[in-house]
C-alpha cells in the first residue's frame, strides 16, 4: 500500500509543514511527502529514529509502558515524532513558527489512519 496520500493529506492540513515521513524502527523511510529535499528529510528521519530508540529505553527504565510522542524545537524548526507501533513512527518537520497544537492534532489523526495498515 502507498502511504503517500495519507502523508500528503497531513501536509495539506498543517500550515508550515515542511515534510512528513513514515519510517521503520531504524529510521529508514517507508514513504514520505515533502516540500524540502527528500534526502534531507530521510536524514532527519534517521536521526530522530535514534532519538526515539534512546528515549524509549529511558522511559522503560522508569517503569512507563511506552512513549507517546516527542516534540523537538530548534532555532529554525520543530520536529514531531509519533510512534505508531514498536516498529514504525511518523516524523513531521515544521517551520519554527507553526502552531504546535494544530500540528499535533493532525499528526495524531494521521497515526490513527496509518495504524490499521501497519499493525
Amino acid at each position: 500500500m502507498s502511504f503517500r496520500p495519507v502523508l500528503n493529506d497531513l501536509m495539506q492540513k498543517v500550515p508550515g509543514a515542511q515534510g512528513v515521513i513514515l519510517a521503520d524502527w531504524e529510521g529508514e523511510a517507508v514513504d514520505q511527502a515533502a516540500r524540502i529535499d527528500d534526502y534531507q528529510l530521510q536524514v532527519f528521519g534517521a536521526h530522530k529514529g535514534i532519538v526515539l530508540t534512546n528515549l524509549r529505553e529511558v522511559v522503560q527504565r522508569d517503569g512507563e509502558d511506552h512513549l507517546r510522542e516527542i516534540v523537538i524545537t530548534t532555532e529554525k524548526n520543530k520536529f514531531l515524532v509519533l510512534p505508531i507501533t514498536k516498529d514504525y513512527f511518523l516524523l513531521m518537520l515544521l517551520e519554527r513558527g507553526s502552531v504546535l497544537s494544530r500540528a499535533l492534532f493532525a499528526a495524531r489523526t494521521c497515526v490513527q489512519r496509518l495504524y490499521p495498515e501497519i499493525a
